[in-house]
């Protein structure tokens, strides 16, 4: 998928997230949010001024946040998103009370409102997970020209094809393909047992 099709599921179909910035001890602090609305150039919230929250976001200028949807953990699907955000103002609160209805029951008069602002997550990464598929699904994007960093694990060419990775992947996603094992990344859950199980050392970290 590409990345808005990533922000649209987010603002349509999970909405509500798990949210973490750092106090001023370096310790993680969680909050719940609402990611309200999403183009072309990312991720859009709000806060009241006065909280605890809008003052770290100042301060450090990034965020990370995980929303999920289903009914139980085999039907779920995650989404993890980290990256910088900016304050933009009270510009765009008009159309987040108009995508989000319910706001104007949390905030009811104009001067209520005034105590809000706007946040955009413009540049980050981003990893979707789909529990509800077997072999599970997983998928990693970035935006706002961030760069990629690649995880999980990569087979090299000292692989002997012995199978012995084949035979601890809790997924199924190792293929033997002329002799060497292949990791499918999409279906990799980055538990890192074919690197414990490699007799020569051929699985290394990406």
């Amino acid at each position: 998928m590409k990345n808005t099709d990533y922000f649209a599921y987010l603002v349509d179909e999970i909405h509500s997230v798990i949210a973490a910035t750092t106090d001023e001890n370096g310790l993680p602090v969680t909050c719940a949010i609402d990611i309200m609305d999403w183009d072309e150039n990312g991720l859009y919230f709000l806060t009241a001024k006065g909280k605890n929250f809008y003052r770290r976001l100042k301060q450090q200028k990034y965020i990370a946040l995980t929303g999920m949807k289903g009914e139980d953990t085999m039907s779920s699907m995650a989404l993890s998103i980290r990256g910088n955000v900016v304050e933009l103002g009270a510009e765009r609160l008009p159309r987040l009370f108009q995508k989000n209805s319910y706001m104007h029951r949390i905030y009811p008069t104009a001067e209520s409102v005034a105590a809000l602002t706007v946040f955009q997550i413009y540049a980050g990464s981003g990893e979707w997970f789909d529990l509800s598929k077997k072999p599970i699904e997983r998928d990693s994007f970035v935006f706002g020209g961030m760069e990629a960093a690649q995880n999980g694990y990569v087979i090299g060419e000292e692989c002997c094809g012995c199978r012995a990775c084949l035979t601890v992947c809790p997924q199924n996603c190792i293929d033997l393909l002329e002799g060497r094992a292949v990791i499918r990344q999409e279906n990799c859950l980055h538990c890192g047992n074919c690197m414990q199980a490699c007799p020569t050392g051929a699985v290394k970290r990406r």
